[in-house]
C-alpha cells in the first residue's frame, strides 16, 4: 500500500492575528465587548491596546503588523478599531496589500490580498469606511467641546481642580 503525504498547512488555517483597541484606559472605556466578540469568533491571542484612533503610533498594532507574514489573516470587530484617520487607514490598506494578507472585519467584509490586490470598488469602499470613521471622530469631538462649553457657561469647574 502506498502512503500519501498530506500537508496540514493551509492559508485559511494559519493562526490569525486578532486586534482590539479603545481610545482611553480601562477605567474609562471597556474593551471587553471587542474581546468577547473576537473570542466568540475563535480568537486565542488578541493584540489589545488603549490608544486614540487617530494617534500616529499604536504600539500593539505596529507590533502586530511586524509579525504578520504573507498569507496571514488579521481580524477586527470594526474598521474604526484600526484607525479613525483616512490617511492612516489608507496606509493600513497599503500594508495589507504589500504584505499579501487578508483583513476580516467581523460581521462585515473580508479584504483578501493574499493572491492579488483588491479591485478598485473594494478599495473605494474601504476609503469610504475610513471617511465615515474620521467623520464620527470629528462629531464626537464636536459634541464633547459643546458639552464642555455648556458646562462652563453654567459655572461648572472643568478639568483638574486648581492647586
Amino acid at each position: 500500500m502506498r502512503h500519501r503525504r498530506i500537508s496540514t498547512w493551509c492559508p485559511d488555517r494559519t493562526d490569525p492575528s486578532w486586534y482590539a483597541r479603545c481610545s482611553t484606559n480601562e477605567s474609562k472605556q471597556d474593551i471587553d465587548r471587542q474581546v468577547r466578540e473576537l473570542k466568540a469568533a475563535g480568537a486565542t491571542k488578541i493584540w489589545m491596546e488603549y490608544e486614540h484612533g487617530d494617534s500616529p503610533t499604536k504600539e500593539q498594532q505596529d507590533m502586530m503588523w511586524d509579525t504578520v507574514r504573507p498569507g496571514d489573516t488579521v481580524i477586527i470587530t470594526e474598521p474604526s478599531r484600526l484607525s479613525r484617520s483616512v490617511q492612516q487607514f489608507c496606509q493600513i490598506v497599503e500594508t495589507i496589500k504589500a504584505k499579501r494578507i487578508r483583513l476580516h472585519i467581523l460581521g462585515s467584509i473580508t479584504i483578501d490580498c493574499r493572491k492579488d490586490d483588491p479591485d478598485p470598488m473594494t478599495v473605494a469602499f474601504l476609503q469610504l469606511i475610513a471617511v465615515f470613521s474620521e467623520l464620527e471622530l470629528s462629531m464626537i469631538r464636536s459634541r464633547v467641546r459643546s458639552g464642555v462649553d455648556n458646562a462652563r457657561a453654567k459655572g461648572k469647574q472643568i478639568g483638574r481642580p486648581a492647586l
